[in-house]
Parts: structure tokens; sequence; C-alpha cells
């Protein structure tokens, strides 16, 4: 069992507890901890270190309250950085539904912090860290353990799941969100521009998915392949993996936007109070589809694409 030594700072003169906290953090060596003991919740201690140190802490509540509140502060080891929400995500998927309870993105904004996507929309970093702890102490299913999947193997899933689950949504989306439109535009003018914002996702994808279903997948499954036979592979036509996957992580880029602008549109898919039934089933598809996006692109971007890029290196 980890014995650390414990500060108490209850019995610490007030104006002196945070730079007692500091001088301690300051003097521990790269992989080192302690554990703060206090009265209260000492959050505001967690932003006045980020600021005055960045991001070379990590910060964990062992008690909190009522009466006493512990957190043990690690300083991270020399080089190493602060995971960003598409490392967390690629770990552990279950963690992607708290990114979506507090509308973070882990698929196209995967490649920010965590720091720096909650102060970008001014959330709280410690509640968020929290409930991911929570998600740690449960128990995960490994068949989808995307991380350890053959990379030929991943690449042959989104085709399977999500390649055809947006070859047969799109057009169902399509003709709800046209005839949401037609029939309530002239009092939810919301609704022409969902239309056409889904029309022009919709045409996005199809040009997208072919692409990577004629030319960059083909590839990665060869570089499955050569790496299971233990054969070096020839440089590509298009060069390196790297170029093609730049154009597909800028469309998914793209899609991600305009996605955005329909959630907003939709006040979070939120039906009007005189919305019919097509209205509403078009926001609950038009959900469900940008659901399975997240996830989509977070496979690709977060998993697929990295692991594709290190294995060409290999074998090159």
């Amino acid at each position: 069992m980890e014995t650390l030594t414990i500060l108490d700072v209850t019995i610490i003169e007030p104006r002196l507890k945070h730079p007692t906290i500091f001088e301690n953090f300051d003097k521990l060596a790269p992989g080192e901890a302690f554990v703060i003991h206090n009265d209260h919740d000492p959050k505001p201690l967690y932003y006045q270190l980020l600021g005055e140190r960045g991001n070379v802490f990590t910060w964990e509540y062992k008690e909190e309250g009522p009466e006493f509140w512990k957190v043990k502060i690690a300083k991270l080891n020399t080089g190493e950085k602060e995971a960003t929400i598409g490392d967390l995500v690629t770990s552990d998927f279950r963690k992607a539904e708290v990114f979506k309870k507090f509308g973070l993105d882990f698929c196209c904004g995967g490649k920010k912090t965590l720091t720096k996507a909650c102060k970008e929309k001014g959330l709280d970093v410690v509640q968020i860290e929290k409930e991911l702890r929570e998600i740690d102490s449960m128990s995960i299913n490994s068949s989808h353990d995307y991380n350890n999947w053959d990379i030929g193997f991943l690449a042959e899933y989104i085709l399977n799941t999500h390649h055809k689950y947006v070859k047969q949504a799109i057009p169902v989306i399509y003709e709800y969100t046209q005839k949401v439109a037609k029939v309530h535009g002239e009092n939810h003018p919301e609704a022409i521009k969902i239309a056409e914002k889904f029309l022009m996702i919709s045409d996005e994808l199809n040009r997208h998915m072919c692409k990577e279903e004629d030319i960059l997948f083909p590839y990665i499954k060869h570089l499955s392949e050569a790496k299971n036979s233990g054969m070096k592979i020839e440089p590509s036509p298009f060069g390196t993996v790297g170029n093609p996957i730049n154009l597909m992580e800028q469309e998914h880029e793209l899609v991600g936007e305009l996605f955005h602008d329909i959630n907003e549109l939709s006040f979070n898919y939120t039906p009007p109070v005189d919305a019919c039934t097509t209205y509403k089933l078009s926001y609950a598809k038009l959900k469900e589809f940008e659901d399975d996006l997240h996830q989509h692109i977070h496979l690709e971007n977060n998993i697929l694409f990295p692991k594709a890029v290190k294995l060409e290196k290999e074998l090159l």
C-alpha cells in the first residue's frame, strides 16, 4: 500500500496555507506525491496551482467531507504530458458519456487536454475528473477494448458498423428533415436551416466514406496484413498514410462543425411544443446519428489513424 506524507493544513495560519502547500509541491521529485488534509474543499488551490505551475500535477480526492477533505497531489514525471480527451476515451470508451454530458467534443476535439477544453467552455475540470475516476472504478467489457484490436479488424468493424449505419440512416433523416422544413418552416425557420445543414453533412459523408473505402482503409488493411506476415511494404502512391489521414481529419472537423450548428439550432434536439410526430422523430434520429458519429470519428481519429501512422513507419 502506498504511504504518503500528509500535510494537515487545518493547523497552519491561513495566510501561510497556500505558500506552505506550494513549498511542499516544489520539493517533490517527479512521480512523487503528498496528501493535503483540510476542513473544506480546497478546489481554489487546484486552479491556483494550475495557474502558477501549469499542467505538471495530478489531483485526486481521497476524502470529500462533510467534515474533512483529503487530496492527493502528485508531480508528473519529467516529459509526461496531461492526457488528451481523445486519449482518455481511447483508454476507456465509457468516458465518452461523461464528455457528452458536459458537451465536450472527444472526436474532432479529441486532441485537446481536458484542462484546456474545460477552460474554453468554462467548465469545472475538478468535477469532471471526479466523474471520470468513478468510471475507472467500474469493471470494463473487454470485448469493446478497441485500443487493443488489430487495425485491420478495427477498420473492418468501422466499415460494417458505422459506415453501414450512416448509409442506412442518411436517406431516412433526409426525408424527415426535408418534410419538416416544408411543413413547419414558416413558423420554425430553424427547421429549414437544419435541413440544409444535414444535406451538406450527407453529401460530405458520402464522398468521405468513398475515399476511405476505396483508398485509405484498403491500405490500412494492407499494413495489418504486412505486419502479421512479417513483410516490409513499398511506399504508397499517395506518399505516407498521413496524407490521406490529414484530409480525413479535416473532413471530420467540417462535419462536426455542421452538427454543432444543428445541435444549437434544435436546442439540443428539443422539439417545439407544436411539433408533430415526424418533427419529433427527425430530432430523435438526428441525435442518434450524431451520437453514432461521435464514436465513429473517435475510433478513426484517436485509435485507427495514429496506429496506422505508427505501423507504417515500422514497416517502411
